[in-house]
């Protein structure tokens, strides 16, 4: 199985004046199933990797190939596609729709994969209740504490099943025990196969990956267990 992420060489330059390099030649491999962390400070580059990992962008050079194709060539068209079918996004914002429930902000994010409508509302179940909200379907978004409101977009990613799940600090707009909440949902994800990028400045997050990358000035490292990078 080739690894769900593959980054040879990737940079992302904004022309100027002054030009800047936000991304510098990043070598990245996430391999199926793992739970990678990418942490670095305000202005690190890190946001412009997210949004080259998620074909939000493209690169100005170097090779991005996901789920072993390589996505740096192919038209707006397709990377659309791609994008719908095999990434699922979370951000520190919820982006929930206010006046739809639970369940149809769920829904809706399969409409344009053309899931027919009884198996969008199955699959929006089985996900809700996957991430513990079963019982909140009716809902309206606004009555949900923070953490709940993070968990149907978390659901919201994950109905379409994606190859890859990307987290930009998606804590960051939670109390301390609605995060560890959350965190406690991507540690079972990952226990059940799931493929996790998370995007943070918090040390603390950033520790509960599996495997833990940092940047700054848009260059990538790893970093060891003990925080010491190598």
């Amino acid at each position: 199985m080739p690894p769900v992420v593959e980054m040879t060489g990737v940079g992302r330059a904004f022309p100027g004046p002054p030009r800047v390099e936000a991304v510098r030649d990043v070598d990245l491999t996430i391999a199926e199933g793992e739970y990678l962390s990418i942490i670095g400070p305000s202005g690190s580059g890190k946001s412009t990797l997210l949004h080259l990992l998620g074909l939000l962008d493209r690169p100005s050079r170097g090779t991005y190939r996901l789920d072993g194709v390589d996505v740096s060539t192919l038209t707006e068209r397709r990377r659309t596609r791609v994008r719908g079918e095999r990434i699922g996004f979370v951000f520190q914002a919820f982006h929930l729709l206010p006046h739809r429930s639970v369940l149809e902000n769920v829904e809706l994010a399969m409409i344009y994969l053309r899931v027919p409508r009884k198996e969008r509302t199955a699959r929006a179940r089985a996900t809700l209740e996957r991430v513990g909200l079963g019982h909140r379907l009716d809902f309206d978004p606004i009555t949900l504490s923070g953490g709940e409101r993070q968990r149907v977009a978390i659901a919201r990613a994950l109905v379409a099943q994606p190859s890859l799940l990307l987290a930009d600090e998606p804590t960051g707009n939670l109390d301390s025990g609605n995060a560890a909440s959350v965190l406690d949902l991507f540690d079972e994800l990952h226990a059940d196969g799931l493929t996790l990028a998370v995007i943070t400045h918090d040390d603390g997050v950033s520790a509960r990956a599996q495997r833990r990358v940092r940047i700054v000035d848009g260059v990538m490292s790893d970093v060891a267990a003990a925080g010491v990078v190598a």
